[in-house]
């Protein structure tokens, strides 16, 4: 994964930041918007874009684009910087391949604890009940 191909594609807007804040939220766009296009994108190969939709598909718009926003900060470039760290770990986190699961048996002796520990249980609520007469 080439970091610095990738920031290249990605694309910016500024936008004003909601929420109180007074004279200067209204008139400062410190909001940022990211825009990855995935389909289109050539920093990535065709198996990579596949497995990044089928993992982000939550994530993506209809035309396969991915959207993050970030106002944390009262800083514009914050923000960006925020956005940028934010959408490299999405992207990262899409292109690991989980390991396929080994399906395992429970130990006999683990089996057994279980039994034991069932008929105890049992023994238990049975004392616990009216003697029959």
């Amino acid at each position: 994964m080439n970091t610095e191909l990738i920031i290249k594609e990605l694309k910016f807007k500024a936008i004003r930041s909601s929420g109180a804040g007074g004279q200067h939220v209204n008139k400062v766009s410190s909001k940022i918007e990211l825009t990855f296009d995935l389909q289109n994108s050539e920093s990535f190969t065709e198996e990579e874009k596949t497995l990044l939709i089928q993992k982000l598909k939550n994530k993506l718009t209809k035309d396969n684009i991915l959207l993050l926003q970030c106002d944390e900060r009262r800083s514009q470039h914050k923000n960006k910087e925020i956005a940028i760290d934010r959408f490299l770990k999405i992207i990262a986190d899409g292109l690991k391949v989980q390991k396929p699961r080994k399906a395992t048996k429970p130990s006999k002796s683990s089996i057994h604890k279980r039994l034991d520990k069932k008929k105890k249980q049992a023994f238990k609520k049975a004392f616990r009940k009216r003697p029959e007469i």
